[in-house]
């Protein structure tokens, strides 16, 4: 399954629509304005909220949190002693999994993985459309909307940590 992204959709009270490969709408991003943290929700095409994104307030390192239906879901922030910059750790709330982000974020050309298998590519070489990004999710058991809510929050915390430099 392939989804494609626009770059633009960080902005604060921008909404963006997440098409398939045939350009049908399937997700819509709204970004929450005059919050206090980043915060974005991921809703189907009734409008119902599939996953909440937001900054964590106190945390050491900038972090990001997605929910689903009030619940945490997941933790994302940089690997801690990677050499490479653009790695990023995954921790989902079962707290036995986590997936490893990796690559050139700010290009937008990474991987997200499972023990080491690969459960989306993140590239803009497939598409070419400006200011687009594709996220094509491999495995068929994968969430989407997961995975498309965890390349928003490394792109974000990337672009976050590139302007603080």
């Amino acid at each position: 399954m392939r989804f494609l992204v626009r770059d633009r959709l960080l902005g604060f009270g921008d909404d963006y629509w997440i098409e398939d490969d045939q350009g049908n709408k399937v997700f819509l991003v709204d970004g929450k304005a005059m919050r206090l943290r980043d915060t974005f929700e991921l809703k189907d095409t009734r409008g119902r909220v599939l996953i909440d994104i937001r900054q964590k307030m106190f945390a050491l390192r900038d972090t990001m949190l997605i929910e689903r239906d009030g619940e945490p879901l997941a933790t994302i922030r940089r690997k801690r002693l990677s050499l490479l910059r653009n790695h990023y750790r995954v921790a989902l709330a079962d707290g036995g999994t986590e997936l490893d982000v990796s690559g050139k974020i700010l290009d937008r050309e990474f991987v997200v993985e499972y023990d080491g298998e690969v459960l989306a590519v993140v590239s803009r070489r497939w598409l070419h459309i400006r200011e687009t990004y594709g996220v094509d999710v491999v495995r068929e058991d994968a969430d989407p909307a997961l995975l498309i809510a965890v390349a928003v929050c490394v792109i974000h915390l990337a672009e976050k940590e590139r302007e603080s430099d």
